[in-house]
């Protein structure tokens, strides 16, 4: 059976839906990923969703979600992925391990639309080095 995860942060368009659908991708023979947030914005950012695709990874049919949703979901780890710096992360009250992981929130990027996405593409390569890594070495 695979252990579960769950992405935690704000709004749920950006960081944690890219942590998702990383997860999904490279680790889903042994980990099921799964993204919330605790004031979900509503939708996907569209440039989470163009810097996943050079992976070849879709997110497209993610979607924003509450943390709500999953409060009495058996989950092995729950990561935080918020800026401290830059917001308030939300502390999760229900079920796992709980991780927390810093990164910049790439919604917040100013710029031409390559500087923001450059932005997006920087954030995602941390979460893969960062999150795959701590995953794949048995967080749980």
């Amino acid at each position: 059976m695979r252990k579960r995860v769950l992405f935690l942060c704000t709004g749920n368009s950006c960081r944690s839906q890219m942590a998702e659908g990383l997860v999904n991708h490279y680790l889903g023979d042994e980990w099921k990923a799964y993204s919330a947030g605790t004031n979900p914005a509503g939708y996907v950012h569209p440039l989470a969703v163009q810097a996943m695709s050079e992976l070849n990874i879709d997110i497209t049919m993610q979607r924003s979600k509450s943390a709500d949703e999953f409060r009495e979901m058996e989950l092995d780890t729950v990561v935080t992925v918020c800026d401290d710096a830059a917001e308030n992360c939300p502390v999760w009250l229900g079920k796992g391990n709980k991780a927390h992981m810093s990164y910049r929130d790439p919604a917040t990027a100013s710029g031409s639309h390559e500087e923001r996405l450059a932005v997006f593409r920087r954030i995602r390569d941390e979460i893969r080095q960062e999150v795959l890594g701590f995953l794949a070495n048995g967080s749980s």
